[in-house]
């Protein structure tokens, strides 16, 4: 053997006595566990696996999928609505749509809907593969919109398929698009989409559409005309002139700009004749026949619960195809309102403000636009509703609208907050309903980092004062104060649990005047609740809504326990106060109808006498009554807030005016038996009265216990009248408190209408 060979004999036999080495993946050589089977090639064979599957799971369903024949019209229904004892309020007619060729609408129209919605419609093969992904993703994950269907997409949808929002429709609507887009023209889809499309005020299709947004056939549509209502198919009910909050208005106009930028792109628009083309302003919505009076208001506010709460179950994914699904008919659906509690709050209003009104003799009466909800506490449901003169006249329902300010009708909610939180003043007093203030007007707020000094009604002086008197003459600089004690902050919570919308509304002392806005509906609730004792009432225009094809199930109006029963029975308790021996005394208290019932409430008259409240209530119904300064058709303020002052040939419209003759001829008229509240609280005017401090330079927070009859001062030019002197009749039930009645200087009425009142000297 040669010395190679023994060499490699040597070698071999070292390498079979050596142990193998084992690496961190188990034996020489091989993975462990599941590492064996997962690399990169088994992923993507695995991927390219799925991908054969899905496609060929695809095309079983392309060959399996046929057209269906149109099913949109055959859908539509009437829709029953009942009041709350079954007997029938309205029955909604034939669907507002008329089908026109698509040679009745001018081309540069028909261009705005393709270049508003899918540029390459006229090249693409009727689906977009991203978009539609993105939808199938969203409906898997729960998030349910859908994006970046293309016009042959929304036209199946539409004309073949439902609005449900489930993966098998979504699948189907993309085969049908594929067929339809090989089997039909594109002019032809085009005509099937602007036909069949949902526009809002219950319009499907352009020809409605035009007639509901400007009161032209579709054939004279201008190309800017046309440019809204493409630009309006995106959210109708966002987008709606008439009805959008600045923000929707400034979308739709975006939209409107989008879509005309996009044609001049595209060709079809000169850019000489887009630069002069100005947004087209909508008209106002016309009712439907059978919608008179407050029955549109009604039904209106009834088809916009019913699909919000489609949208809350996930039945629909917005408020738009919700809408939609409504108008579609085949609903019966009953409200809550007592058909009787409806004809009197309707005649009350009547009797003691509209006949009032005569616009011919003075043009501020036509600015008077009333508003009112009442809710039963104990149920959550609204028994009546108004929401205005007329549906046909004035579209916007003034018991649901919360554009105005509330105003003083916010301080119970800023002593609600200041009892659940146990606020303390500055000096670290308990604030209480018998906690002293400095009643000077325009006195600055302490321990606010934002410079804060509210003027009183009429710049009126009250000196020290406590809480409770505070809130029966609704002094501002009182509040302003307690805002800051209790701080902003926990004072917008306590709002919001209480059923103020609060959101974007900023913590800020000036907040303390109501100057948020609200509606008749909201702050009914929110009275509700403290008369509910610190349940959560949210009022509930519905009771059912019944559909073959769907179950609707409606929450809970009564809720949980939002604030305590002691801090919302002390409100209630000085909220007494206010109608026995404050602002609404002469109007509630000493109504002839009021036989003893007990009541509690607040007046509020806004800034520039913009609006005017009285929101009240019994241990049985709670009712909001707000007045609104509105600018009316055919004047250069029209729609705009403007003042009430003068209306109905009166002074300056106080809530202690027509908003309490109204609340107090509806409630007295309507209360059944007497009731009395059930209160756990030792605090307020309903328990016992409480002292009067003498008067200081400097807030105090311990009341005196010696009553001072010196009377509160008011900053007035020369010529004004002397102080009213306040009357000394009694009255219905025992004054609240053992001060004596002070008025600011003004001129006092006893007519019939819109006084002067000296006993509500409500914010600014």
């Amino acid at each position: 053997m040669g010395r190679a060979d023994e060499r490699r004999a040597r070698q071999a036999q070292g390498h079979r006595r050596a142990a193998p080495k084992r690496s961190a993946k188990g034996k020489a050589g091989r993975r462990s566990g599941i590492r064996r089977f997962v690399n990169w090639k088994t992923l993507l064979g695995t991927f390219l696996g799925f991908c054969l599957l899905g496609m060929g799971a695809f095309i079983v369903l392309y060959m399996i999928v046929d057209v269906p024949k149109g099913n949109a019209a055959a859908q539509q229904q009437s829709n029953v609505y009942q009041y709350s004892d079954g007997s029938s309020l309205a029955r909604t007619g034939e669907v507002n749509r008329e089908v026109v060729d698509l040679a009745e609408v001018p081309k540069g129209v028909q261009k705005t809907f393709v270049a508003a919605e899918n540029k390459t419609f006229y090249t693409d093969s009727g689906i977009d593969f991203k978009g539609t992904a993105r939808g199938l993703f969203n409906t898997l994950s729960g998030k349910g919109l859908q994006g970046g269907s293309t016009i042959t997409q929304q036209y199946v949808k539409n004309f073949y398929l439902t609005q449900d929002q489930t993966v098998t429709r979504k699948l189907k609507e993309m085969v049908i698009s594929l067929k339809v887009d090989r089997q039909t023209s594109k002019d032809d889809i085009l005509a099937g989409y602007i036909n069949t499309a949902y526009y809002g005020r219950t319009a499907y299709g352009i020809q409605a559409a035009a007639q509901a947004y400007y009161r032209v056939d579709a054939s004279e549509l201008s190309v800017e005309q046309g440019a809204y209502l493409a630009s309006l198919l995106q959210a109708p009910s966002q987008y709606d002139w008439a009805t959008a909050t600045d923000t929707g208005k400034a979308l739709v106009k975006d939209r409107w700009n989008y879509t005309l930028d996009n044609m001049v792109e595209q060709g079809w628009l000169d850019s000489t004749k887009r630069e002069g083309m100005k947004f087209p302003v909508p008209k106002d919505p016309q009712g439907a026949p059978g919608m008179e009076g407050q029955t549109g208001y009604l039904v209106n506010e009834a088809d916009n619960t019913l699909a919000k709460q489609l949208v809350t179950q996930g039945a629909a994914a917005d408020l738009d195809e919700a809408k939609a699904l409504v108008d579609a008919g085949g609903w019966t659906i009953k409200l809550n309102i007592d058909k009787k509690k409806q004809a009197a709050l309707e005649k009350s209003v009547k009797d003691k403000l509209t006949s009032n009104l005569d616009a011919k003799e003075r043009d501020v009466d036509a600015d008077v636009q009333a508003g009112a909800a009442s809710v039963d506490p104990k149920t959550g449901k609204v028994l009546a509703m108004y929401g205005g003169t007329d549906y046909f006249k004035h579209y916007i329902n003034n018991a649901t609208r919360a554009d105005y300010q509330p105003a003083s009708t916010f301080k119970p909610v800023i002593f609600a907050a200041a009892m659940e939180q146990s606020a303390e003043t500055q000096d670290k007093k308990p604030i209480t309903a018998s906690t002293v203030y400095d009643g000077t007007s325009g006195r600055k707020v302490e321990g606010s980092d934002i410079a804060f000094a509210p003027p009183n009604e009429d710049d009126q002086d009250y000196g020290d004062v406590t809480v409770q008197t505070a809130m029966n003459k609704s002094i501002n600089s009182v509040f302003a104060q307690m805002g800051v004690d209790v701080g902003m902050d926990n004072v917008l919570k306590v709002a919001g649990d209480l059923g103020m919308d609060t959101k974007g509304v900023q913590a800020v002392p000036a907040q303390t005047l109501g100057t948020m806005g609200a509606s008749p509906l909201e702050m009914a609730g929110i009275y509700a609740t403290l008369d509910n004792h610190g349940k959560k009432v949210t009022p509930a225009v519905v009771a059912s809504a019944e559909h073959k094809d769907r179950n609707v199930e409606f929450p809970d109006p009564i809720g949980d326990q939002v604030i305590s029963e002691e801090a919302a029975d002390t409100v209630t308790s000085v909220l007494t106060g206010v109608v026995d021996d404050g602002t609404a005394r002469k109007s509630v208290a000493q109504a002839p109808d009021r036989k003893g019932q007990q009541v509690a409430g607040k007046t509020g008259t806004s800034d520039d006498n913009k609006s005017a409240w009285f929101t009240g209530y019994t241990p049985n119904l709670v009712t909001s009554v707000g007045l609104f300064g509105e600018g009316a058709v055919g004047t250069k303020e029209a729609g705009k807030q403007v003042t009430l002052k003068g209306a109905a040939g009166g002074g300056r419209v106080n809530g202690g005016g027509f908003p309490a003759q109204i609340w107090a001829d509806f409630t007295f008229g309507a209360m059944g038996k007497v009731t009395k509240f059930d209160l756990d609280t030792t605090q307020g005017a309903a328990v016992a009265p409480t002292p009067t401090p003498t008067l200081s330079q400097s807030p105090s927070t311990t009341p005196s216990s010696t009553p001072t009859t010196e009377k509160p001062t008011t900053k007035q030019p020369a010529s004004s009248s002397a102080p009213a002197t306040p009357s000394d009749e009694p009255t219905t039930s025992a004054p609240a408190t053992t001060e004596p009645a002070t008025t600011p200087t003004a001129t006092s009425s006893d007519d019939e209408g819109l006084p002067e009142d000296p006993l509500d000297p409500d914010s600014q």
